[in-house]
């Protein structure tokens, strides 16, 4: 377990190391090139800023763990061949899947795609993650279900890949909110991974990790007039949302709770505010008779930016409320059925968003402004 913890830190720093050294390249080149975020009435930033950032992700982490592995196998001591067998063959599928999306969304940044593209290929990277044996089959106890069969398990592995994917790419709506509620997500994940002996996810989810810290300090610390903030763009937020698709699904094939935890609980609670903002959202358009995939600003983070909160009050104020749900669920897992603990979550859910959507008509009469749609 040792050798497993000093290889994890080693990831970490590695990706930590060489995202910080891209990032500032990918923004020399953005510039030179012009190659910015387009400006429109829904975004929230001003002045030119580059949405290239997620370059940075994919390179680094495969780098990292591929090269770690290697040298600790050759160099130093083994890591374990039952080990590395167990989950060798799924990670191959699961990085092929990734280079897809990694592909679309850079595509998708420089040129621009359809929506529907973008979706067709979520679909054939989540067939090709299911290809290699990570697939929901247990939904240990929600709605009293336990498991599924194949094509039941099949169906309902592509939709949550495609969902999470989306609920990520959507929330990135201000500066560190993508990445921040990312890289919380991936601290629960490495830590329930490495609880339960599968070390290669563990190490995926700190290269992750890894990866994002140096593009959250240029997101949200960066200043566009002196050239050194960027945004994820689809690339990034793509990327990260099919890893965190993957590593949520491959815990529900966890048999047994680790640490007391139900495995479904430790799979989406560190996503649950993503998620639950995105199916509001959808909902919202097409009770406004809006086309539910065309953007706008209905979102969590637009919620309490109505509210006269500044971008650096809502995000960590997001970030906050995450923790602590994921912390909650996960505690309370061990006393309450998971579908009631469900319900509790949605029940609050509800209440917080009707107390900010009456906060936000006040402040409309007061102010006398349509501050939000």
């Amino acid at each position: 377990m040792t050798q497993w913890i000093l290889i994890n830190i080693a990831v970490f720093l590695i990706v930590l190391a060489i995202t910080g050294l891209i990032i500032p390249q990918i923004l020399l080149v953005a510039f030179r090139k012009n190659l910015f975020d387009e400006i429109d009435p829904r975004k929230i930033h001003k002045g030119a800023v580059p949405r290239l950032g997620g370059i940075a992700f994919f390179p680094a982490i495969i780098f990292s763990i591929f090269m770690v592995i290697g040298c600790s196998q050759l160099y130093t001591f083994s890591l374990g061949t039952e080990i590395l067998q167990s989950s060798i063959i799924s990670f191959c599928f699961i990085i092929s899947a990734i280079i897809i999306l990694y592909l679309v969304g850079m595509a998708d940044d420089l040129i621009g795609l359809k929506y529907r593209a973008k979706f067709l290929a979520q679909i054939c990277s989540s067939v090709i993650i299911i290809a290699g044996g990570v697939y929901i089959d247990d939904l240990h106890g929600f709605l009293w279900i336990h498991s599924l069969n194949i094509g039941i398990a099949i169906v309902l592995s592509i939709l949550l890949t495609v969902f999470i994917t989306n609920a990520i790419n959507l929330i990135d709506g201000i500066d560190g909110l993508a990445s921040g509620l990312s890289a919380i997500a991936c601290i629960f994940y490495s830590y329930y991974f490495f609880a339960s002996g599968l070390y290669l996810y563990s190490m995926l989810a700190f290269a992750t990790l890894g990866a994002l810290i140096p593009f959250f300090y240029y997101n949200v610390f960066g200043n566009a007039q002196k050239h050194s903030k960027i945004f994820m763009g689809d690339t990034g937020a793509l990327t990260i949302g099919l890893i965190l698709s993957v590593l949520s699904i491959r815990i529900c094939r966890i048999d047994n709770p680790v640490c007391g935890i139900n495995p479904a609980i430790a799979a989406f609670s560190p996503l649950l505010i993503p998620c639950f903002d995105v199916v509001r959202v959808y909902l919202h358009r097409i009770r406004s008779h809006r086309n539910p995939f065309l953007p706008d600003k209905t979102h969590i983070h637009h919620k309490l930016l109505a509210l006269g909160m500044s971008q650096r009050l809502a995000m960590p104020s997001i970030l906050a409320s995450s923790t602590m749900l994921t912390i909650f669920n996960w505690w309370m897992s061990s006393y309450i059925n998971i579908s009631l603990l469900f319900l509790i979550d949605l029940i609050l859910w509800i209440i917080a968003n009707t107390l900010l959507s009456h906060a936000i008509r006040d402040r409309q009469r007061i102010t006398g402004v349509e501050i939000y749609k």
